[in-house]
């Protein structure tokens, strides 16, 4: 089929193109704090494939990679319990606010055998799952977000030993 060219003075009629829809852009503030660095580009993908599982995007999340003394310190003013922990994490205003022991993840990782980034990653999902309704309470729950913890750990092709054994 030939086409012809527009009369004289006159435009070519511009043809809409049909793109698929532009994926929503990770809202994600990091501050990496732990030793050695974490990539970035790994928390993006962790953090991107929790938000995926749970069906929510959008939500915007800040998080601290840290080490054992400052994670203390935030956990003795929030929870009133002056020990390390390994993840902590908020719900304000729609979004996440996790902080993470790259320390901890470290020392857990060394001692059950395991890649100290996939416990980071572990810690990761398990403080976003705990923004998006997930809990770890009673039984059940627990059982819950194991397998979700599972899943999205999958899906990032990482590996830890199981949690609760």
């Amino acid at each position: 089929m030939k086409r012809s060219a527009p009369a004289p003075g006159k435009r070519p009629v511009a043809r809409r193109i049909q793109r698929p829809a532009r994926a929503r852009r990770l809202q994600l503030e990091l501050l990496d704090r732990g030793r050695p660095r974490t990539k970035a580009a790994f928390v993006r993908d962790v953090v991107r494939a929790t938000l995926a599982f749970a069906e929510r995007p959008d939500q915007p999340v800040s998080l601290l990679l840290t080490d054992d003394a400052e994670i203390a310190a935030l956990h003795d003013v929030h929870l009133g319990d002056p020990t390390p922990t390994d993840v902590m994490s908020f719900e304000l205003d729609g979004g996440a606010e996790i902080v993470v022991s790259v320390e901890t993840a470290r020392r857990i990782a060394r001692s059950k055998g395991h890649a100290a980034r996939a416990e980071i990653a572990l810690y990761i999902v398990h403080g976003l799952l705990h923004t998006l309704g997930y809990d770890d309470v009673r039984a059940r729950d627990r059982k819950r977000m194991r397998a979700a913890e599972r899943e999205v750990l999958e899906r990032l092709d990482l590996h830890v030993h199981e949690v609760d054994a």
